[in-house]
């Protein structure tokens, strides 16, 4: 399995959620690379935006700036080699995040299973753009879908940022709860549009503000907040920007 790369190793450690419904809760997170999209704002682009992807990102346009290697960027383990290493944070929670973890579903359900033999009660979270459809064994498995659909805002055309079969079966699961990165108002129209089209509960979506250090969030955090009160959808902040910045590792 390819994951993404962190220091001499593959990015996985143990910190709190930072996001979501389970924000606070303890948990080992572990990051697939690759991804099949390429959000213009992404802030885990080195899953992505190494050397040969034609993709832009708005880092490109940074000075001095350059795509990763990918030497740098991908580590390749086992399904099994990644269990063990997970086991060893001995935490009964584990987020697999991305890039989309859903390119590597076999392998990942292979990790859940070797796990699952040793804590049974295990819960595993998933972080996907809500571009592709699990299959129903990688379905039950999974304890709670953490589904980011993205927006205009992401610099991306419809056709590569929307699957309405995916989106129709993430809305009608139990597991799957929504979250939105919200960078303006008029993002907000966008959201009820989809929401609406594809059955999507406003009570299982999330709003969260577009920002990757707490003076970003702070910008949009009131006036989103005030939507979410009187909309009825769940404010969501960054927790891990809060608290430790723009980090990878944590």
């Amino acid at each position: 399995m390819k994951l993404a790369k962190l220091g001499d190793g593959p990015e996985i450690f143990h910190t709190i959620q930072g996001e979501g419904v389970s924000v606070g809760m303890p948990a080992v997170f572990i990051r697939a690379s690759r991804c099949n999209l390429h959000c213009v704002w992404c802030d885990t682009d080195h899953t992505w935006n190494f050397e040969g992807t034609p993709w832009p990102h708005e880092k490109d346009e940074v000075p001095g700036y350059a795509k990763h290697r990918k030497a740098d960027v991908t580590f390749e383990l086992t399904p099994l080699e990644a269990a063990g290493r997970v086991m060893a944070y001995n935490c009964g929670r584990t987020v697999i995040t991305g890039g989309e973890p859903l390119l590597q579903e076999n392998a990942f359900l292979e990790m859940i299973g070797r796990i699952r033999m040793e804590d049974p009660d295990h819960q595993f979270e998933v972080e996907t753009n809500g571009t592709r459809l699990p299959s129903p064994a990688f379905h039950e498995a999974v304890n709670q879908f953490n589904v980011s659909p993205k927006l205009a805002n992401a610099g991306m055309a419809e056709s590569l940022i929307r699957n309405p079969a995916a989106l129709r079966f993430f809305a009608a699961s139990p597991k799957a709860w929504f979250k939105f990165v919200v960078a303006e108002p008029d993002d907000m129209r966008e959201i009820e549009a989809l929401c609406g089209s594809h059955g999507i509960s406003r009570h299982r979506v999330l709003l969260m503000p577009e920002g990757r250090v707490s003076a970003e969030l702070d910008r949009s955090s009131a006036w989103l907040a005030d939507v979410c009160r009187d909309g009825g959808y769940r404010f969501c902040d960054r927790l891990h920007i809060r608290i430790w910045g723009d980090k990878r590792g944590v």
